[in-house]
């Protein structure tokens, strides 16, 4: 099937699961409520202010990630490459972390404190991570994850530190948003993410060529004319910023970026020009649907989504850690 019609199957499927998934919950919601935005039964509370915002901010979410981890395993050239195992969720989530422990409260231009705090945190970590790399000469995949998940572990003990010194509130507070997870109530968190997203998103859409380009190496992309330098900057400055802001509003939710753009490199190919499309619509689908399990399976209690990725996305990194040889980009 040609990668046209499989962008147009996603697309449909995604809009399919952005549509169907409020009305899944503890309760099926009817029909009815959908003709009754302001109504005040409980109801249409229910499916208007808690469901219809969480799975947008869901998917807003999912589809962030998910380009997020094409760019970078198409900069690094390797499907291991995601921004949860190079460190940069770490960072985001250390950063705010550390925020939401200092008790601060600030607002830089429109963006909330939490959201600026994530940001820098990731910037430094991929700074890191891409230093270290580079200081050994080369860019080879063994340093370049091995510097990842050391950055990510050293990060992951500062943020059990920071928990382990506040007061019990605050640790449980930190110990729930580590887990990653969708429950809020109003529009506020899907108003809050989009900016980031919709920013990076964009960033990402107009980088397809120098993506598909910068696949080829970077002496090869370099004698093409292309400044790889100034893209790196871009690059690195979109993924942080949607990671920074997914996560400083969900919390840590790994995997995604990792499994989505791979299986659809399998359905439409290498080219970024029609896998940025497939990602972006996917991955929306993909946390959206994940969300819609976490409420459902253990019913009425709701599980971190966090949880459920990585119950996924454990089984397929060792897939193709060990399982796949080759993978073209």
């Amino acid at each position: 099937m040609k990668p046209e019609r499989v962008i147009l199957l996603i697309g449909a499927a995604a809009l399919f699961c952005l549509l169907g998934a409020p009305f899944i919950g503890i309760q099926t919601s009817p029909l009815s409520v959908v003709l009754d935005p302001f109504g005040a039964g409980a109801e249409a509370v229910v499916f208007w202010r808690i469901r219809v915002p969480r799975v947008l901010t869901a998917f807003l979410a999912g589809s962030g990630l998910a380009v997020s981890g094409m760019a970078f395993q198409a900069l690094f050239r390797n499907p291991l490459a995601t921004p949860y195992t190079l460190g940069v969720s770490s960072g985001a989530s250390f950063g705010a972390a550390v925020y939401v422990r200092l008790g601060l409260s600030a607002t830089v231009l429109g963006l909330s404190g939490t959201s600026v705090a994530a940001f820098l945190g990731a910037v430094a970590a991929i700074m890191l991570v891409y230093g270290i790399t580079r200081t050994r000469g080369g860019f080879s995949t063994p340093t370049l994850l091995l510097a990842g998940v050391a950055i990510s572990f050293f990060l992951s003990s500062m943020i059990l530190a920071v928990q382990y010194s506040a007061n019990l509130h605050d640790s449980f507070r930190l110990l729930r948003w580590l887990m990653g997870g969708l429950g809020m109530v109003g529009y506020d968190a899907a108003l809050n993410v989009l900016p980031f997203v919709g920013t990076g998103v964009a960033a990402l859409a107009l980088l397809t060529n120098e993506l598909n380009l910068i696949t080829t190496g970077e002496d090869l992309a370099m004698s093409r004319g292309m400044d790889v330098r100034r893209f790196k900057r871009m690059l690195f400055a979109a993924v942080s910023l949607m990671v920074g802001g997914i996560v400083a509003v969900c919390g840590p939710i790994g995997f995604i970026g990792m499994m989505v753009p791979h299986i659809c490199r399998l359905l439409v190919g290498p080219d970024h020009r029609k896998l940025f499309p497939a990602t972006l619509l996917f991955g929306g689908a993909f946390l959206t649907v994940c969300d819609a399990l976490a409420r459902t399976v253990l019913a009425p209690v709701e599980i971190p989504v966090g949880i459920i990725t990585a119950l996924l996305g454990g089984p397929f990194f060792l897939w193709l850690l060990l399982g796949r040889r080759g993978v073209n980009f």
